[in-house]
């Protein structure tokens, strides 16, 4: 591609094109950005150079001499490079006219590349830092033959119908503005996403034995000096000065759950203690990092500590991952698991490692888990367990965490339980979050379900449809049981066609349509329809209550009413 470039357009300087996750992109120092015609152009030349089927010429030069080499051929991005390495010697290619330093190893000719797209393109400072010159980025992607290509560019294709910013302003369920750069407006039909997570994760913790605490979003840096992120996290931090001391909206919420633990003396007997919290956290995020609900610069976890003994860390563990897997399978993703252990530089004794990482281990095999193992990963103060799920188009996104502190937070502030034998000891802390974050998880979720949430979940979970406005009656009663029966449901009687009304409601996701006339009036009946265009006919409207009620009560993740 950069060969390309530079055919078409002489003057540009080139700066890095390294390959990423499903493709490839190229930097280069272009006053004007590319156009989708210039790319069109760029593709087809980059054709021509492959029917060239040029060789890929390794050569190796000192790398003062490829400093002397570049700053000739007027490349100063290349020169700025080689003056960051270290190595005495470095490798170039070479296809045609074209010469570029990489490591390589590369196919030997550009006869080999098969099938390739240029995707798009967009502004990016060199090296990631606004303070230096704004480059031309085009993005594409390689594949080794154009069914992988076809299959991959409908994957895209997808992703985009599919993308939870434009969802979220379809199906009203957030917007954001400049007054808040990074922090999502909740609209109604987005809080009641919110709401029922929350209603299913207090249900699930409430059944395990959790109790819920609140802590204080702003907090005296007093807190973050003795837990040591004001050292290396205050950048992150948004602060205000009260009355002389600095305060700030936390970032997280460990420091404060150990309040709530340290303010009685505990027994051995009292541990494990399981503290949830669903706690609105802040971070200083880069505004050119934001995305949509990804991320974010507010934003709510699911947060829990869980204070224990040591001989209690691997229960506690094995507990925590049928969780995540009974939580995970409502919504239909499949979770896959990260065993990251300690680091060079680490907290703790061998032994408190041994112990720890072995506890993990023997959680995840008791629990039949295939899981890989991320050698060095680990915290500082203990290893930990990232776990990802695979979303409907078979992206991977991490969520969840399973961290054990074995120093961090029991050191810091000296947590402590009387032991069998009488003496003081200090608790194994477990941080976890199983969403994540709300902002994220329905981000992810949006997505996933394509914003066709299942009924459960969805913000309007029933429409009912006269025919015409003498059916209005009948459809006023079927809205008002539907609403009695605790049915989050609509009655769209506009002065428009049938047809016009199904189309809208199949656009706004909606999951069941009860179309009514007039002989759905005389039998007590409803037509029932599904979003996906399935008509199932006239159905008892007790029968379909019953239905929707074993369905949303159930958390199906399909449409199950009136089959």
């Amino acid at each position: 591609m950069a060969q390309a470039v530079k055919r078409l357009f002489p003057g540009v300087r080139v700066a890095i094109g390294p390959a990423i996750e499903d493709g490839f992109y190229y930097d280069f120092d272009k006053p004007e950005p590319f156009t989708p015609e210039d790319l069109a152009r760029i593709e087809q030349v980059m054709r021509e150079i492959v029917q060239a089927k040029h060789a890929f010429e390794r050569q190796e030069m000192d790398r003062a001499e490829a400093i002397r080499f570049f700053r000739e051929r007027g490349e100063p991005y290349k020169v700025e490079i080689l003056e960051g390495l270290e190595a005495p010697r470095v490798s170039l290619y070479r296809q045609g006219e074209f010469i570029d330093l990489c490591r390589g190893p590369h196919v030997r000719s550009t006869g080999e590349i098969a099938a390739f797209k240029l995707l798009s393109s967009s502004g990016a400072y060199w090296r990631g830092d606004e303070r230096n010159p704004m480059l031309q980025r085009i993005y594409g992607t390689a594949w080794l033959t154009q069914e992988d290509l076809d299959k991959h560019l409908w994957r895209l294709e997808e992703a985009k119908k599919r993308d939870h910013r434009k969802l979220g302003r379809e199906l009203d369920l957030f917007d954001f503005y400049d007054v808040a750069p990074g922090a999502p407006f909740w609209l109604p039909n987005g809080m009641i996403l919110v709401r029922e997570l929350e209603r299913f994760a207090r249900e699930h913790l409430d059944a395990r034995g959790y109790t819920e605490i609140s802590t204080p979003m702003l907090v005296n840096k007093k807190l973050w000096e003795q837990s040591g992120h004001w050292e290396h996290y205050a950048d992150n931090m948004f602060t205000v000065e009260v009355e002389d001391e600095i305060f700030s909206l936390k970032p997280m919420n460990c420091p404060e759950s150990t309040y709530v633990y340290r303010r009685a003396l505990r027994s051995y007997r009292d541990l494990p203690m399981r503290l949830s919290e669903m706690g609105r956290c802040h971070r200083n995020e880069r505004s050119g990092t934001l995305t949509g609900l990804i991320r974010v610069r507010q934003f709510t976890q699911d947060d829990a500590h869980i204070y224990c003994r040591p001989d209690q860390l691997q229960d506690e563990i094995h507990q925590l991952l049928d969780l995540v897997r009974e939580w995970y399978k409502t919504f239909a993703l499949q979770p896959s698991y990260k065993l990251a252990t300690r680091p060079a530089k680490k907290l703790g004794t061998e032994a408190q490692w041994d112990a720890a990482e072995a506890a993990l281990h023997d959680a995840l095999r008791a629990n039949g888990l295939v899981y890989e193992l991320d050698a060095g990963d680990g915290a500082f103060y203990g290893p930990k367990i990232d776990i990802h799920v695979e979303d409907a188009l078979g992206r991977s996104w991490q969520i969840a965490t399973i961290q054990v502190d074995l120093t961090m937070l029991p050191e810091q502030f000296q947590l402590e339980y009387i032991d069998s034998d009488g003496q003081p000891k200090r608790p194994v802390v477990i941080h976890r979050a199983i969403y994540g974050s709300y902002e994220r998880f329905i981000g992810l979720i949006t997505e996933h379900y394509a914003g066709a949430f299942p009924t459960w979940l969805a913000p309007v979970q029933a429409r009912v449809l006269p025919i015409s406005e003498k059916h209005a009656g009948w459809a006023r009663a079927v809205h008002e049981r539907l609403r009695a029966a605790r049915v989050r449901a609509e009655l769209d009687d506009r002065n428009e066609k049938l047809g016009y009304r199904i189309r809208d409601a199949q656009l706004r996701k909606v999951p069941y349509m009860l179309v009514v006339g007039e002989r759905e009036a005389q039998n007590g009946t409803v037509s029932l329809r599904h979003r996906t265009g399935e008509d199932l006919g006239a159905l008892p409207l007790d029968r379909v209550l019953a239905d929707l009620a074993r369905e949303i009560g159930s958390r199906a993740s399909s449409l199950t009413a009136g089959r």
